[in-house]
């Protein structure tokens, strides 16, 4: 038989999940629900749905990225930590890159 349909854990895969709710919104970020009401205020994307809020965890990571400047990446039960730790790593080393001067100061030295 063909699959119609993927299961729930394909589906959470591929998806981004939804936080509905400050509570939930708070809880992802590891803030308190005040900070996180102050920060939609200052353009965090939320959206009003109802009596309620929501967002994206990919919402949020773009968000935090966008703000900081440098990539970030909220950690889930679902994130690979080994590629995030690259990936970090990468940015790191990328930013770092040694100057010209300094290259040439390293090269004079005996």
């Amino acid at each position: 038989m063909k699959k119609v349909g993927a299961t729930k854990r394909e589906v959470s895969k591929t998806q981004s999940s939804i936080l509905k709710g400050w509570q939930q919104i708070a809880a992802f970020l590891g803030e308190p629900q005040s900070v996180v009401q102050r920060w939609a205020s200052d353009g965090m994307p939320v959206r009003k749905q109802g009596r309620y809020v929501e967002t994206t965890d990919a919402e949020l990571n773009a968000w935090l990225g966008k703000e900081s400047g440098k990539p970030v990446h909220v950690a889930t039960e679902n994130t690979d930590l080994t590629a995030e730790l690259m990936r970090g790593l990468s940015f790191v080393r990328h930013e770092k890159q040694p100057t010209p001067e300094k290259q040439s100061r390293k090269a004079k030295r005996p």
